[in-house]
Order: structure tokens, then C-alpha cells, then sequence
């Protein structure tokens, strides 16, 4: 796809690519199309299994390994951006880990201290990451934040579990930010995507049930990485500059959907089956 120059000039922070499979990664490379310079950040611990020299190659790109659940990493790493770039003008966060999940512990069972590691990775960290921003002067006027989300902050879907609760809990601060923000024309939304084939979806047991219900359901299919991407780009440019507070659904349509012919018609076979089964 060819670029249309919309982020020129621009700079910024990517938190969470990981390798080609995420979704930061593909929005990095969209940024990097439409004209952005920016920073790749992950937490240092990524170094061991990530490809993030990679993506750092092909963008022209420097990278700032920080754990960003860290306060005194991420005021260095906005100290050391605002001294490449001086003020930026976007923040993406795309950070995410159930461990509760990774470990196949159930909803009712939760260990806590994971929960409370699972919370602070996937939705304070997106608190501690403005707060820094602001903190150190390292964001302009009028920039736009954007965090990824999931519909599972506003729908049950059981194997999504704890998850469920961090992506509620990032979508409030999401609201409750924007609010604050809005003073400096700041803009911080959140993309509710579609089930998409990462690393961190690959942990959720359950995850290729999720991924093939999504597409029979939705009227487009789920949404690839690439065309999350893509609108992410318009979330961080100025054609979107009154767009804030928003959980904004790239899902093909999915959030709209109550049922699908294609579902169904798989349930009356399934049930089907189960009557003979019982006879």
C-alpha cells in the first residue's frame, strides 16, 4: 500500500513490538509509510525472544528497552526521547499479558498476585506511560494517544478471563484521561480489534475457537494486523483531531452482530448430531 504522508513530520513512541506477528509491529510500519519518526519501546526481557532489531533496521528507528509497569525507566526513556525529537506528537500502546491465562488458571480461582501483574502490565501502564509523558514534558500539544483493546472489556468470553477485566480497566482510563487531556487538545482513544493471530493471542486457550466464531459472525471477517494499522494511522493524524475518550470497534463489523446465517445453520447440524446421538 502506498503511503499518503499523513503522520510527516510527526514523531513518536511505539510501545510493545514484538516480532512481525504484532499488531505495534505492523502499525510501526505503517507509521514509518505515512512519514512518522519514532522510538520502538518493549520491556528488556523481549531481547531474548523478539525481532525488534529488525523492525528497528527497516524503519531507521532507535529502540529504549523499558518495563513499562517501571517508573524510573519510563521517565528515562521520555527524557531520552525528548532529546531526540524534542516534544512528540503520538504514544501508541499495544501491551498486553495475562498471566492468570498464560497459566490456564480459572476465572473463579485467580492467583492474585498474577491478577494484580496482569492488571498493572495491560491496562496501568498505559496510566504510568501518559503520566510519565506529561511528567517529563515529552508530549506536544494536540497529540493523539492510542492503546489496543478487545471487545472482551464489554463481553464475556469465557477464556478470555482476567484479560476481560484489564482491557475494561484500560478502556476507563482511556475516558478517564482524555478528559483530563483535553485541556491540551490531547486525544487518547482505544481500538477495540478484531481476534488477530500475535504472539499474546496465541496464549489464550481457546484463542482458534475465538478467531473462527469472530469471522463466521462478522459481516467482513475479522481484521487482519495490516488494516488495524492502517487505522491507526488515521487515530494519529490530524484528520481525527476531534476524536477522543473513544473505544473505537475495528472488528468487521463483529460488536454490531447478534448471530450469523453461518452460525446459525453450524448450531442446527451440531444440534442435530446431539439428538441422534441421544436416540
Amino acid at each position: 500500500m502506498a503511503g499518503h504522508n499523513l503522520l510527516d513530520g510527526k514523531t513518536g513512541v511505539i510501545f510493545g513490538p514484538l516480532n512481525e506477528e504484532s499488531i505495534a509491529w505492523s502499525i510501526a510500519e505503517a507509521c514509518h509509510r505515512e512519514g512518522a519518526e519514532f522510538t520502538l519501546s518493549n520491556a528488556p526481557v523481549a531481547r531474548r525472544f523478539g525481532d525488534l532489531d529488525e523492525l528497528a533496521e527497516a524503519t531507521d528507528s532507535p529502540i529504549i528497552w523499558a518495563d513499562a509497569t517501571d517508573d524510573e525507566d519510563l521517565e528515562a526513556l521520555f527524557t531520552e526521547v525528548t532529546d531526540t525529537y524534542g516534544q512528540i506528537d503520538f504514544i501508541v500502546h499495544s501491551i498486553g499479558m495475562g498471566v492468570n491465562v498464560r497459566k490456564d488458571v480459572p476465572y473463579e480461582d485467580l492467583n492474585y498476585n498474577w491478577y494484580e501483574q496482569t492488571l498493572d502490565v495491560s491496562a496501568v501502564s498505559l496510566h504510568r506511560i501518559v503520566n510519565h509523558a506529561l511528567d517529563t514534558e515529552a508530549i506536544d500539544d494536540g497529540a493523539s494517544i492510542l492503546a489496543m483493546s478487545y471487545i472482551g472489556a464489554q463481553r464475556i468470553f469465557s477464556k478470555y478471563s482476567e484479560m476481560g477485566d484489564a482491557k475494561a480497566l484500560l478502556e476507563s482510563i482511556v475516558r478517564s484521561f482524555g478528559y483530563r487531556l483535553g485541556e491540551r487538545n490531547i486525544r487518547i482513544n482505544a481500538i477495540s480489534q478484531s481476534p488477530t493471530k500475535t504472539t499474546a493471542g496465541a496464549g489464550i486457550d481457546g484463542f482458534d475457537a475465538m478467531y473462527e466464531f469472530a469471522e463466521r459472525v462478522a459481516p467482513l471477517g475479522n481484521a487482519s494486523a495490516d488494516s488495524c494499522a492502517d487505522y491507526a494511522v488515521t487515530l494519529l493524524s490530524d484528520l481525527t483531531r476531534m476524536v477522543t475518550m473513544q473505544t473505537l470497534y475495528h472488528d468487521g463489523g463483529f460488536s454490531s452482530m447478534g448471530i450469523s446465517d453461518e452460525i446459525v445453520e453450524a448450531m442446527k447440524d451440531s444440534f442435530a448430531e446431539d439428538e441422534e446421538d441421544a436416540s
